[in-house]
């Protein structure tokens, strides 16, 4: 399968420019990424979707053909997602819904938590907020997502170390987060672009970075909201019945205590649910924002 009717395009912010894929008719729906993808993740998904919506699925800051923040305090999701609405003011939208898995799961719902007037909509899949990660690290959780504090450790050690096998190492983190412990669910040409971004130094700086923002400044922004107020759009949670986030708590319940308006389902899959059950994330996701 390929994209359907979409287009690409390069979106100049105050940040940089962003690369997206823009197809479909309707209300915008736009669609984040995860580690250690690209855009390409959502296609199989996107081209359901885009019947229904207008919608732009970017290469998240660093990702891809975006370019890289400039610091860690360009790479914290909060910076992030004020890029991804900028690009959308850009497009022409003020209001938007959005969809998150991973990494573009938190730029989604901190997103959600400082721009309350532009998100309508919510999905975050197979994530619980940073904070919780951090708080309830325990021995097997702490095994499970080892990269969380390998990735934040100080420049250029876990870079440097990735250069030395990156094709290695990105087949082993995507084989060892789905729920066959293999790459079959992913389209040869998109795992050829994880692996050719894992090659370039710029793109490992990044990815690193956006870990040692989580460590660091995502946590402040977690720990400012948590308890002080929470994301009021409708929200809905997805999560892979072998994911991440199902080994760490019960995913709706943990967030209900962010979420004024929370509903969710797990999906049969890994981590990695648009790439491993495209069928069922599409029609949980069109249920939910058409």
């Amino acid at each position: 399968m390929q994209w359907q009717d979409f287009t690409s395009q390069y979106i100049e912010t105050p940040s940089g420019n962003l690369f997206a894929y823009i197809g479909g008719q309707g209300a915008p729906l736009v669609l984040l990424h995860g580690f250690p993808q690209t855009h390409l993740m959502w296609e199989r998904v996107a081209n359901e979707l885009c019947k229904t919506h207008r919608v732009i699925c970017f290469d998240l800051p660093g990702y891809g053909a975006s370019d890289a923040p400039a610091d860690i305090d360009a790479a914290s999701k909060r910076a992030m997602a004020q890029q991804i609405v900028d690009a959308m003011y850009t497009l022409g939208y003020s209001q938007f819904a959005v969809s998150g898995h991973d990494r573009g799961g938190r730029v989604a719902y901190r997103m959600a938590f400082d721009h309350p007037d532009v998100v309508t909509k919510l999905a975050v899949l197979d994530i619980l907020p940073t904070l919780e990660y951090w708080q309830n690290m325990d021995h097997s959780f702490a095994m499970k997502i080892y990269h969380w504090a390998f990735l934040a450790q100080p420049e250029p050690l876990p870079e440097t170390l990735i250069g030395g096998a990156p094709q290695y190492y990105i087949d082993h983190t995507l084989q060892s987060w789905t729920a066959k412990q293999d790459l079959s669910c992913f389209h040869k040409h998109a795992l050829d672009a994880y692996r050719k971004q894992a090659c370039d130094p710029r793109t490992r700086k990044a990815m690193c970075d956006d870990y040692r923002a989580g460590e660091s400044i995502d946590v402040e922004h977690d720990k400012e909201d948590y308890g002080n107020r929470k994301i009021s759009c409708p929200t809905i949670v997805l999560w892979g019945s072998a994911g991440i986030a199902s080994d760490a708590a019960t995913p709706l319940d943990t967030w209900r205590k962010w979420c004024d308006d929370v509903q969710g389902e797990a999906i049969a899959s890994g981590h990695f649910i648009p790439e491993e059950n495209p069928e069922d994330t599409a029609v949980a996701l069109k249920r939910f924002f058409t």
